[in-house]
């Protein structure tokens, strides 16, 4: 999803949302595709991912979800198309901005498959990943998987000022937080559904900082990771602004670190 963190937060409670019906059973597996004016790519994302999950799960065991969130281009237009087409396509329209992390959880809470997952829209993860994410947490021993940018192995084609602003971050991450993990950011991840469960409700955050909280608190409540290198490339320009949204990534980081504190 792309946009800056928006500090304007709103009461997802008050944003009005749907979820298209799905035909059939409640499949395995969901991936969702969060989406903020998307109209150029949605499409062919969406038609990728399935294409992708297609390579190796049954057609009947998997969705795609759109979760476009207060978009103000044709990407709600174009998400209702594509799930009226396609009946392994569901579509969630906010009709106001809520925000990266309260879009994602929304979605999380409305889908019922036993793993659910999360690509960002720009696929700048390779596809070529996506069995590893869902198989680990499907038939492998794991609650969580998540790509990483920063493993050994892994190949980011990331700006100098962007890479060694990631790596600060999740330096700080794992020093101030106590966390194992490598790359808290990276959009590409699955969970097992009763862990997801446990963990939504504990994270707070409804913006960027999203991911890293759901992962610090996975840790802290026991949940096995599975962090494994992955070859990356943007598949767009960001808005997000390194200085600003790093400062509050940064404030976030520390205020978590005082809450776990105080609870331990």
């Amino acid at each position: 999803m792309s946009g800056s963190n928006g500090t304007n937060e709103t009461d997802e409670t008050s944003v009005p949302s749907e979820m298209s019906e799905m035909t059939g059973d409640v499949p395995e597996v969901s991936i969702v595709l969060p989406a903020y004016n998307e109209a150029s790519t949605i499409a062919s994302a969406t038609e990728m991912t399935i294409k992708t999950l297609a390579g190796f799960l049954p057609s009947d065991s998997f969705e795609v979800v759109i979760a476009e969130d207060g978009c103000t281009d044709e990407t709600p237009e174009i998400a209702a198309l594509l799930a009226r087409d396609h009946d392994r396509i569901r579509h969630f329209h906010g009709e106001n901005r809520a925000g990266r992390g309260a879009a994602l959880s929304r979605v999380f809470g409305a889908v019922e498959s036993d793993v659910v997952g999360y690509i960002d829209t720009d696929l700048a993860t390779d596809m070529k990943h996506l069995e590893e994410l869902v198989e680990s947490v499907r038939v492998g021993p794991y609650d969580v998987a998540t790509g990483s940018r920063l493993l050994p192995g892994s190949q980011a084609n990331r700006s100098l000022k962007r890479g060694t602003a990631s790596r600060v971050y999740n330096g700080l991450v794992r020093t101030c937080l106590s966390s194992s993990v490598h790359d808290h950011q990276c959009g590409f991840k699955a969970f097992d559904r009763t862990a997801l469960d446990d963990l939504l409700p504990a994270v707070e955050d409804r913006h960027w900082f999203w991911d890293t909280e759901l992962l610090i608190r996975a840790q802290r409540m026991g949940y096995r990771i599975h962090e494994f290198p992955v070859v990356w490339n943007p598949g767009r320009d960001t808005t997000v602004d390194v200085l600003r949204d790093g400062g509050f990534m940064g404030y976030r980081v520390l205020r978590l670190w005082w809450q776990l504190g105080r609870t331990e």
